[in-house]
């Protein structure tokens, strides 16, 4: 029994120091003063705390403001932490304003980012705000955006970003994204956007692009600008071949103060899958925006084919459609529509002839068409919905009303096919 006894101990003992040491040496440091940690691992800024921290750091960031852009190109969590009441680190501009320190991997375009996460995994954020306010840019390059994953992975919770929009609003610019995600030259990124608000920015909220990139958006709100007349923004967008998930989120007031039916572009859009397949949006609350869900395929980039678009709620898309298919084997169902101004449910033929999608189980409460059809598409599957309200239930046509002679536009506005959407890719 003693042996037994020596042996339990001596396995105990060797278990505890294992993980002490594993504990030990998950390092942690501080930027500001807000906790007792000694001096050699206390920093000013977080940039500071960033090149000075070997891979696996956690920093944490006490309540403060701090006028910086941070790159972070190693796996680091960076936290906010509360102080007494205190529970508010947010990076804002520099006193000289955002500065382009990237570029795009898909263009080549600078980029201002407020931070980069650029070329490494795991690189965890969460409890900060990131606002563009001040950032004196006031033309169309470099392009704003609050936080870029750049050939990097990572997940971002419980964060702030907002206000990234360029000083002249009206200006046109299709700049200012909140958090983006990009892949390029070979590279790969794998973000997670968990329970954070994104506001106020200029272009789009969220957004995942290029082969490489995967992107789950998860239980975030994202609240444009209203109707504006800065740029057509889209609150959520996975496009250019990336991939992911939507899902749970609440997008708003995404609207393009001039664009009319008559305009083959310019349309916001609240949730935009553009040219990237086998994209999941379910369970999101969409309102106020021009399209409300729109899945496109494009010649040049690529199909949107094969999504699923289940148990949304769209409300108040106004001049188009609340879920816009303009590809293809889609599988649409449940969800609940009210107050589209042209359809509820748009199989869009103006993208050529699209087929396979199946539409069922959808309610649709006040719009011009339940579901319209554009007259080249292909076979779909329309079954078993609910119509209220409408002023037509099921309808053949490209435009609702379908009028005696074209009034309204359905050409292409460039050779991209993009047509009436409007992605963003910096």
């Amino acid at each position: 029994m003693k042996s037994i006894r020596t042996l339990t101990t001596i396995l105990f003992v060797t278990l505890f120091v294992t993980m002490m040491s594993g504990f030990l040496m998950a390092e942690s440091v501080q930027v500001g003063h807000c906790r007792p940690i000694p001096a050699d691992d206390t920093f000013s800024t977080i940039q500071a705390a960033v090149n000075a921290s070997s891979a696996g750091t956690t920093i944490l960031v006490c309540p403060g403001v701090y006028p910086e852009q941070v790159t972070i190109n190693k796996i680091l969590t960076i936290r906010g932490v509360r102080s007494g009441t205190a529970d508010s680190a947010i990076i804002v501009a520099p006193a000289g304003g955002i500065v382009a320190n990237t570029t795009s991997l898909a263009t080549g375009n600078p980029i201002a980012a407020q931070v980069l996460v650029t070329g490494t995994a795991e690189v965890n954020i969460s409890n900060l705000t990131i606002d563009g306010a001040n950032n004196k840019i006031n033309a169309c390059s470099p392009n704003l955006i609050g936080l870029y994953y750049r050939n990097a992975s990572g997940t971002v919770s419980h964060v702030v970003v907002q206000n990234q929009a360029l000083v002249a609003i009206d200006n046109g610019c299709q700049s200012g994204l909140g958090v983006f995600a990009q892949s390029g030259n070979g590279g790969r990124s794998t973000v997670t956007i968990e329970n954070s608000h994104v506001q106020n920015y200029q272009k789009n909220g969220i957004t995942g692009n290029e082969p490489g990139t995967r992107v789950h958006v998860i239980g975030n709100t994202v609240f444009g600008q209203g109707s504006t007349t800065g740029a057509a923004e889209n609150s959520i967008q996975i496009g250019f071949g990336a991939a992911g998930k939507i899902v749970g989120n609440t997008v708003m007031d995404d609207v393009f103060a001039p664009d009319t039916i008559n305009d083959s572009g310019d349309a916001a859009s609240g949730i935009l899958v553009f040219a990237s397949e086998d994209v999941i949006v379910s369970g999101n609350t969409v309102g106020n925006t021009q399209f409300g869900i729109a899945f496109v395929s494009d010649p040049v980039f690529g199909s949107a084919d094969e999504g699923i678009i289940t148990s949304n709620r769209v409300t108040a898309t106004h001049i188009f459609d609340g879920i816009e298919l303009c590809s293809n084997s889609n599988k649409v169902h449940d969800n609940v529509i009210n107050g589209s101004d042209e359809a509820g449910i748009h199989v869009d033929s103006s993208c050529g002839k699209v087929s396979g999608n199946k539409v069922s189980d959808n309610t649709i409460n006040g719009a011009c068409a339940g579901i319209l059809v554009g007259t080249v598409a292909g076979s779909n599957s329309i079954d078993d919905n609910e119509f209220f309200n409408v002023g037509h239930t099921v309808l053949t046509a490209d435009v609702c009303p379908a009028p005696a002679a074209a009034v309204r536009s359905l050409a292409k506005a460039s050779a991209t096919g993009q047509s009436k959407y409007q992605p963003a890719r910096p």
